[in-house]
């Protein structure tokens, strides 16, 4: 399993209508194949700064399978445009369980 973090940084003013936004694209992603799990969290410290972790089978899954995907394009319309700067993905591999 990959697991993918992407580091959110939320324009201040629209973290509201992200987290509305959000809750639209989910099933987006969660309908991908390769897709095994997802979660939001928001930064207590700052509060427009936000962390997504995706589950998927493999990186493929992720950069090819979703990306490439011409559903991606309804999630980067839904999103992209609430972001300062662009996130940084980073995708991980569990060596311990």
């Amino acid at each position: 399993m990959i697991l993918e973090a992407a580091y959110l940084s939320v324009r201040p003013e629209a973290t509201e209508d992200f987290e509305r936004d959000f809750a639209l694209a989910a099933p987006i992603i969660s309908s991908m194949d390769g897709y095994r799990w997802h979660q939001l969290q928001r930064c207590h410290e700052v509060p427009n700064r936000y962390l997504l972790l995706v589950g998927w089978d493999s990186i493929e899954s992720h950069t090819v399978g979703f990306r490439g995907s011409p559903d991606y394009a309804r999630w980067r319309d839904l999103l992209h445009h609430h972001y300062d700067p662009f996130p940084t993905v980073e995708h991980f591999v569990r060596v311990h369980p």
